[in-house]
């Protein structure tokens, strides 16, 4: 078996991700000694890891840190204190944020149904953006980013880190180059055992939480920890199952290994939630086939129950070739050829690690990208350009609606609509809760 290092993968390919095509982008330039003040919006889970992982960052400043539950705060600039000098300031309404002339970028870390219209109104504000994902919450307003990110000249980049991941470049690039012949599946494994989350009364917003602004785009209803922090992942309103959670990481891979940039011509989604009587409305298995014009296909599959690994895996990657396939677990791969599997080249994710994220995950690698852009400007370096990372989130929206609608379903991928379908077309573009409308980007 030839395991490949990081100094040839770096001798062999010079920034393996794929880019996006250039277009010129406005804005204060940034030189290597300006400082760029940075604002957090949303501090639990993935916002802890922007405010400590940008707050390492030279030259960046943690200027604010946003979020509607107030008791969060402490604990967050305690933590920030412990990588960083700089003292931030905190905030609970994001709009006030975007009013602070002093702040360059935003990263947005909040519930799902937060992310298109926290970019969108930041695009207008004239700060760029590091958006998590899945970047929308509906394949409409996943679109109408990407047009906010042209029109204001800002650039946006999708919290999807693998694509600054060095092993998982040089596992792409390999798949490109024809390593394992030319690959016609790519299947993507979300298995996660997930706990039941019972049943909550609904009740009065603990003191401290800015229950409307959480609710944003969302539809009025009364609070409910249940559909408060973390689980609201589980409700329609808010989240998009673990298929929408989990899954763009591994759909995003998928798509990327198949060096596939349009949408799929047919989906199919089956799947149910099993074994909890709760109040989880989202599906805890799901098991989708998305089928492209030239006939290759991803499959994903989401376990959310108790369960065996897939050749081991079980968040990752595995694509089928003409000649062989491909293991990618993590930062870890390995390739087999031939009917008896024969050992091909692999790659250890901490032996191909940037030194300065020794871990091999890619998530600081992909923060570090996201500043050194801020200063050249150039959105050809973005190693997830917004537009990548709408793509990726709009084929799990279109699992999960061929899921709701338990059909098999017909896209037209140039005009981002269902054919001749128009109940599946409601799921493209929610109701908006006034003043938290997506507003349509021309």
């Amino acid at each position: 078996m030839e395991t490949i290092n990081r100094r040839q993968f770096v001798k062999t390919t010079a920034g393996a991700a794929i880019a996006a095509p250039f277009i010129s982008v406005m804005g204060r330039a940034h030189s290597p000694n300006d400082t760029i003040n940075l604002a957090v919006i949303g501090v639990r889970s993935r916002g802890q890891a922007h405010y400590q992982g940008f707050g390492k960052i030279p030259g960046v400043r943690i200027a604010t840190l946003c979020d509607v539950d107030e008791r969060l705060f402490p604990e967050a600039l305690d933590k920030l204190a412990k990588v960083t000098q700089n003292k931030a300031g905190t905030e609970t309404d994001l709009r006030r944020v975007l009013d602070d002339k002093n702040i360059d970028a935003v990263t947005i870390a909040t519930p799902d149904h937060w992310h298109a219209l926290a970019a969108i109104w930041a695009c207008q504000a004239g700060k760029d953006v590091y958006v998590e994902k899945p970047v929308s919450h509906e394949i409409w307003e996943g679109r109408q980013i990407v047009n906010a990110a042209r029109k204001y000249n800002r650039l946006v980049e999708a919290g999807t880190q693998n694509r600054s991941n060095p092993s998982v470049q040089a596992a792409m690039k390999f798949l490109h180059d024809g390593g394992i012949g030319e690959v016609y599946m790519a299947k993507g494994l979300c298995f996660k055992p997930r706990d039941t989350i019972g049943h909550k009364p609904d009740s009065t917003a603990p003191a401290g939480v800015h229950y409307d602004l959480w609710l944003g785009p969302a539809p009025l209803r009364p609070f409910n920890e249940n559909r408060f922090h973390y689980t609201w992942h589980w409700f329609w309103d808010y989240g998009c199952a673990d298929l929408g959670n989990q899954g763009p990481h591994q759909m995003d891979i998928a798509r990327w290994g198949l060096n596939k940039s349009e949408y799929p011509e047919k989906i199919f989604c089956g799947g149910g939630k099993f074994a909890f009587d709760d109040d989880q409305e989202t599906p805890n298995t799901q098991n989708a086939t998305l089928k492209y014009r030239d006939g290759k296909i991803i499959q994903f599959e989401v376990r959310g129950l108790y369960t065996n690994g897939e050749d081991g895996i079980k968040i990752g990657n595995l694509f089928y070739g003409t000649k062989g396939w491909m293991h990618l677990d993590g930062s870890d791969w390995k390739t087999y050829f031939g009917r008896k599997n024969e050992p091909g080249p692999s790659m250890n994710g901490k032996d191909a690690a940037d030194p300065s994220n020794p871990t091999g995950t890619g998530d600081q690698s992909h923060f570090e990208n996201f500043i050194k852009v801020l200063r050249s400007r150039k959105q050809a370096e973005l190693n997830s350009d917004i537009e990548e990372g709408h793509l990726s989130t709009a084929l799990c929206h279109l699992c999960n609606i061929a899921y709701r609608e338990d059909k098999e379903l017909q896209f037209d991928g140039q005009n981002e609509k269902f054919v001749n379908d128009s109940k599946a077309d409601q799921y493209l573009r929610r109701n908006y809760r006034a003043p938290f409308e997506v507003p349509a980007i021309g």
